[in-house]
């Protein structure tokens, strides 16, 4: 977070038309830089520009995914960090098929989503409604699978958020309901996380870690503080918070485990 706030990171979102307000302003809070460039005649000298590129796909076309992957590519040629954001992955057969086609083309570097998200990338059956899907399965098995599988860190969130690149992983348990309760927190997350690893792109699981304590807590805090007035309250302050909060006092409040290689192969 210290490092966010004084190098100021780029950060290119390619995000969806429902979010678009709140991650710019979330990311603002935490000290990076958005901006959200979408057609295919600048995107690939934007995310060249970028320490940073989000691909969120919860407003999918085909013109967007072209602009994507012509984003992507232009990030991997400068090394910089690719996010993807598998939003409603599961939900129709052409959210499916943009997954695959930017994971074929793109070297992504995390991919973050819920655990029925994941699952649906690697082919497992969940139950989906709109783009919320959901599955019966245990989330650090899931994650250190698909890190396994698609060759990149995974980033599962829930009740307990898993972070693995295969080898290594860890757990992290700062969060609040209240979150699920405000449209495009999860967005904005793929954001934040996208910040982190632009100035943490060394090991991409630390930068997601830090990334979740940060955020979980704020949230925390923001709910103390707008528990008795309802969930608007709780977005304004959530941001607040994000603007407000310290790296040493979010490390105060830190739910993170590291789960161990005996744990993993139970």
């Amino acid at each position: 977070m210290k490092t966010i706030k004084q190098e100021n990171p780029l950060i290119h979102c390619m995000t969806n038309m429902v979010v678009t307000n709140f991650t710019a302003n979330g990311l603002l809070a935490i000290g990076a830089s958005p901006v959200m460039a979408y057609s295919k005649e600048e995107t690939a000298d934007m995310a060249s520009a970028a320490d940073g590129l989000l691909l969120n796909i919860g407003t999918p076309s085909e013109a967007v995914i072209e602009s994507m992957i012509i984003a992507g590519r232009a990030a991997n040629a400068q090394g910089t960090p690719v996010i993807l954001d598998p939003v409603g992955a599961g939900a129709t057969p052409f959210r499916n098929h943009i997954i695959r086609k930017i994971l074929d083309e793109v070297n992504v570097a995390l991919i973050r989503g819920n655990a029925g998200e994941i699952a649906a990338i690697l082919g497992e059956v969940g139950t989906v409604k709109g783009v919320d899907a959901q599955i019966k399965t245990d989330p650090i098995q899931l994650a250190i699978k698909a890190a396994k599988q698609l060759n990149c860190v995974i980033v599962v969130t829930g009740a307990t958020d898993v972070i693995s690149d295969g080898m290594r992983t860890v757990t992290v348990k700062n969060g609040h309901p209240w979150l699920t309760r405000v449209v495009g927190t999860g967005c904005l997350l793929g954001g934040v996380i996208c910040a982190y690893s632009a100035v943490k792109s060394e090991s991409l699981i630390d930068a997601a870690t830090e990334a979740l304590v940060f955020y979980g807590v704020a949230a925390e805090r923001a709910f103390t503080k707008t528990q008795t007035q309802g969930i608007a309250s709780f977005q304004i302050q959530f941001i607040n918070e994000l603007s407000q909060l310290t790296e040493d006092e979010a490390a105060l409040f830190k739910q993170v485990e590291e789960i161990e290689l005996e744990e993993k192969e139970k």
